[in-house]
């Protein structure tokens, strides 16, 4: 994937969330936590397979933890997610303090999610 097609997808989950009523940040704040969390997990794949990215997510709040819900459970999952990452200590507390889920449809979450699983 060249850099022109990952910025016209960039943009496609832009307007997504902007349709949805979100403002610009809003929705660059969303789109960072999801890239933040699909990021984390690559990073315990090969090539990188580094053990202590694996250990700064709880396997309960990752990409994969995602991936696994739909409809209602995801957004309810997410939001716990996003609740629960910031109260962890470190850099990942840091990130995620005061995150809130303001994609409000399932539908549209699991989409991004998807897409970005891609």
């Amino acid at each position: 994937m060249n850099s022109t097609t990952i910025v016209q997808k960039l943009w496609n989950y832009c307007n997504i969330l902007r349709d949805d009523g979100l403002s610009y940040g809003d929705y660059v704040e969303q789109l960072t936590f999801l890239l933040f969390l699909k990021m984390a997990d690559e990073q315990t794949k090969p090539p990188f397979q580094r053990r202590d990215a694996a250990a700064t997510i709880p396997a309960e709040y990752s990409w994969p933890a995602l991936l696994k819900r739909d409809g209602d459970e995801l957004e309810i999952h997410h939001r716990h997610t996003l609740e629960a990452l910031g109260k962890q200590a470190g850099l990942i507390g840091v990130i995620f303090r005061k995150a809130q889920n303001k994609i409000q449809d399932p539908a549209k979450l699991r989409r991004l999610i998807a897409d970005l699983n891609d």
